[in-house]
């Protein structure tokens, strides 16, 4: 008898300022999926408009109720959901709980493991109690600015600094500040993304990117990619408008390309992943290597970094969804 495919919902867009750039990782990700293995559909959410995109341009309202929807006259149930939401509901734990209660496999972390890692300030002090390397970092909350004084930040963190919301991703509402002049301004940019804003040392060094996934039978350390930009930093920008250079495999030592691999396994570990995610550091010159963000739903556009580190592998991106499908079930 032949087995049935799976219907995998591919759910992008969401609330925040990313909503594009997920729809961008939903292509790539429809792009890489096994067809012959499963029926795979893009779920597009922004607010209470949840709908499915269909052949010929056509689209049908998903049914909170179940997450099913409607196609030619039936009614069809997804058996899992790949998130590629950046932000908002996908990447913070919302959807998550959602989808827990209706009882559907998904890829990402569980709800605490993403609203932890969503938060970074949180995931910082969390992370630096397992003996993780990371940034100093003050937190502003909105309504209470005038708890934490610009003398405070410049005796305590230093100049220059990091103004970044404490909950986004993308670059949005991020400055590096190099006076104290320039915290206000910079405090309600970030504001205006989050009303938690985090105050984080910079450090020099070398950034990187690496992506890591496990499943029952596997544990998969992809090859670092090395940041390099002339931008003040790796803003939107450079991210999104090619105002960088990407270089995977990162140029690094053996040795420290070999504590980066064993510092990411350890993190997914301590955090309980589940799905693909990306880890970011800086490498200071002295070989220090520090943490700066865990991404849990990285973008997945055909240049995005994890695409970029499976082809580096030697492995086929196809086969890495497989992988984490197939893992929960």
């Amino acid at each position: 008898m032949k087995q049935l495919k799976r219907n995998i919902a591919i759910v992008c867009g969401g609330d925040s300022s990313e909503h594009d750039v997920s729809l961008r990782s939903a292509q790539g990700l429809y792009s890489f999926f096994d067809k012959e293995r499963y029926n795979v559909y893009i779920v597009d959410i922004k607010g209470q408009d949840w709908h499915v995109e269909l052949p010929g341009g056509l689209s049908a309202r998903i049914d909170r109720n179940d997450f099913s929807f409607v196609e030619d006259g039936k009614a069809k149930l997804f058996d899992y959901a790949y998130i590629t939401i950046h932000g908002t509901p996908g990447e913070n734990g919302l959807l998550q709980g959602y989808f827990d209660l209706i009882g559907l496999p998904y890829s990402t972390s569980g709800v605490l493991v993403e609203a932890m890692t969503f938060d970074k300030f949180v995931l910082n002090q969390y992370l630096r109690g397992y003996g993780v390397s990371v940034a100093d970092s003050l937190l502003i909350r909105q309504g209470y600015e005038e708890l934490v004084s610009d003398d405070e930040i410049e005796r305590r963190i230093g100049m220059p600094c990091f103004v970044k919301p404490a909950a986004d991703g993308s670059s949005f509402g991020v400055s590096k500040v190099k006076n104290k002049d320039q915290l206000a301004p910079a405090i309600r940019k970030a504001m205006l993304e989050s009303p938690e804003i985090m105050v984080e040392q910079y450090l020099e060094g070398t950034e990187i990117s690496i992506g890591v996934y496990k499943t029952h039978e596997k544990s998969v350390v992809l090859p670092a990619t090395e940041v390099v930009t002339s931008n003040e930093f790796f803003d939107y920008d450079a991210k999104y408008n090619g105002q960088v250079q990407e270089i995977t495999p990162a140029r690094l030592s053996e040795e420290v390309t070999r504590r980066v691999r064993e510092i990411t396994s350890h993190i997914y570990d301590i955090l309980h992943c589940n799905g693909i995610i990306r880890i970011d550091y800086i490498i200071s010159k002295e070989g220090k290597i520090s943490m700066l963000e865990v991404n849990t739903t990285p973008g997945m556009t055909p240049t995005s970094f994890i695409p970029q580190q499976v082809k580096a592998a030697g492995l086929e991106m196809k086969d890495v969804l497989t992988d984490i499908v197939e893992n929960q079930f």
